[in-house]
């Protein structure tokens, strides 16, 4: 994978929306942060862009991240909410630019078709918390943020959680969220699982409908060489009036069960107040014990 440039003091962060539209007044927040850290801030013109629920056209957000893309002032580009619509832009985007001078591309949920479709061009991607979250971010979450994109690197620990499956495995990470990945099977923009690390998470979905993609990407091979399964939040999940049977957490373990591979659920990562960052397209050690669970990245830094 391509190394990603470090941000440094004065460096300027771009802030577009490739998914559902958003009021530019609810960024005030982050910008301080971003302020604060030192950084200066450049608003996409898809910040305050509307066509019915998105950020404007299609055309105007494949333009909007195109221009960030190709812009070598900007050191990272940040993604100021999700939704929908960012898969219906992938196919208008030309990253040979972007490939001279690889930046950050930052998001979570709906940017997972970014983070995928860029992993099989190459690309590290860091999967974090976005700008719209900033009144309900951990100081923790936004820290781990930082100390990536700054160079200084993170290493997690956190405690065993009910149904994890003891291993140590290493790997690139990749994933996303469960339902977008779910969407880009058979597309260019479908990840490779082969001898990889795979974290999963989701929101707002039926337990019928996890088992369903769940389904799928066992039938597509998702699991057949996976090296380990990290699965964050499955948040605020839903039952029809006869129950499904099986929480999201059964569903993965049955989907999983002939395979061997190391598991740890209960990550802080997705859609729930404590999301830290991931980076996409790196090597991890994911090592699962009977009371803890560790992911480690190459590029080490403070355990958190």
């Amino acid at each position: 994978m391509l190394n990603n440039t470090y941000i440094r003091a004065n460096d300027t962060v771009g802030i577009i929306s490739t998914a559902r539209k958003l009021d530019a007044e609810v960024l005030v927040p982050f910008v301080k942060v971003l302020e604060d850290w030192g950084l200066r801030v450049k608003f996409g013109k898809t910040i305050s862009l509307e066509d019915h629920q998105f950020a404007g056209s299609d055309q105007d957000r494949a333009d909007d991240l195109q221009a960030f893309l190709d812009d070598p002032e900007i050191k990272a580009i940040w993604c100021a909410r999700g939704g929908y619509g960012t898969a219906r832009i992938i196919d208008q985007l030309d990253f040979s630019q972007f490939s001279k001078n690889p930046k950050w591309l930052i998001g979570y949920s709906d940017i997972t078709a970014l983070h995928s479709h860029m992993h099989n061009l190459g690309f590290k991607t860091l999967h974090a918390t976005m700008p719209i979250d900033i009144d309900r971010c951990s100081q923790v979450g936004l820290a781990s943020v930082r100390d990536i994109i700054f160079g200084e690197g993170v290493s997690y620990s956190i405690d065993a959680s009910e149904g994890n499956r003891k291993g140590n495995a290493s790997g690139m990470l990749v994933g996303g969220n469960l339902s977008v990945l779910y969407s880009l099977l058979g597309s260019s923009s479908s990840i490779k699982t082969k001898g990889k690390i795979l974290f999963l998470e989701d929101l707002d979905e039926y337990l019928y409908h996890v088992d369903r993609m769940m389904l799928n990407l066992k039938r597509n091979g998702y699991f057949d060489e996976l090296s380990g399964l990290v699965v964050g939040s499955m948040t605020d999940m839903h039952d029809n009036t006869i129950p499904f049977g099986k929480t999201a957490k059964e569903i993965i373990l049955d989907h999983t069960s002939n395979y061997n591979f190391p598991i740890c659920f209960d990550f802080p990562a997705g859609h729930l107040d404590d999301n830290r960052a991931l980076i996409f397209g790196e090597q991890v050690e994911l090592d699962v014990r009977s009371t803890a669970a560790a992911l480690k990245f190459s590029s080490n830094g403070t355990t958190q």
